[in-house]
Order: structure tokens, then sequence, then C-alpha cells
């Protein structure tokens, strides 16, 4: 079960860029059910998402590179690139990580940031960092698998 919240930023946190990152690529081969390919790093992953906006089920299978590069080629719409960076939250939630996503490619400008959550209750009590903009959980307009229809306007 993948519990999360999503957020819009605006203004990158100060020293983001010393925390660990991974490029990342993605593709969709479906979006209802959400079946997506992942390329994180040199890790590859075919991965199953179900319904839901705040928490949903997630299953992720691994592929070697000739598979995923197969896939690839099968998948709608654009193909997703963002570098992701773990950034260690403190205090209360210092058992939590954010996902800092910038984006490049067709959405170079967006920043997005993802929380997860071991419980639903934790993630509906989350108070954010100052530094997140606009919590977008909720409109399912930010999704990874939404973007890749290239049709959602960020500005």
């Amino acid at each position: 079960m993948e519990i999360e919240r999503k957020y819009r930023i605006a203004v990158l946190p100060e020293h983001y860029r010393s925390y660990p990152v991974r490029a990342i690529e993605q593709a969709y081969l479906c979006t209802d059910p959400v079946v997506r390919v992942r390329r994180d790093g040199g890790e590859y992953y075919l991965t199953y998402k179900g319904r839901g906006l705040l928490a949903r089920e997630e299953y992720n299978l691994p592929l070697n590179e000739q598979a995923y590069r197969h896939l690839l080629e099968k998948a709608d719409g654009i193909v997703l690139t963002k570098d992701r960076y773990r950034i260690p939250m403190t205090g209360t939630y210092a058992h939590l990580t954010i996902e800092l996503d910038v984006f490049s490619g067709v959405y170079s400008g967006l920043i997005l940031a993802e929380v997860e959550f071991p419980t639903v209750e934790e993630a509906e009590a989350f108070v954010p960092p100052e530094w997140f903009t606009e919590d977008v959980t909720m409109s399912g307009e930010y999704q990874n698998s939404r973007l890749s229809s290239g049709k959602v306007d960020f500005c």
C-alpha cells in the first residue's frame, strides 16, 4: 500500500543539491489502471498502481534493462524525466523522507515533493514544511500518470 501526499513547490529549498539524487525516467503503458515502467538510476521496474489519491495499492516488479527498453517503446504519451532528491525530515517527522522531484524535458520547471507515510492517519495529520507551496494530493492533477499525457499546464 502506498500512502503519500504530494505538493507543488515554487522555490527550491536551500542546499537541496547536497542530498542524494537519482535520475528517473518513466512512461505509462496504461493509466487506468496505472501500469508504468521506470528506470531509477541503474534499476528498472514495472509498476502497477490501483485507484486512489492519498492511498492505493502499489506493486513493483524488477525488470532488466532489455525488458525495460522493450516496454518503453510500447508506452503511451510522453516519457517523464526528473531528478529525485531524497531529503530527510527532522523533529516529529524524522522517520519520513521528502522525495523532491525536479522535472526536465516537457515539464522543465515543474517541481513536486512527495512524502510517504506508514498510515493514513499520519498522512492526514501531516503539517508540511513552510517551503511546500500547494497540496495537490487530492486533485490528482499532478499524478505522474496524468502528466504523461503532456496536457497538464503547470504555469
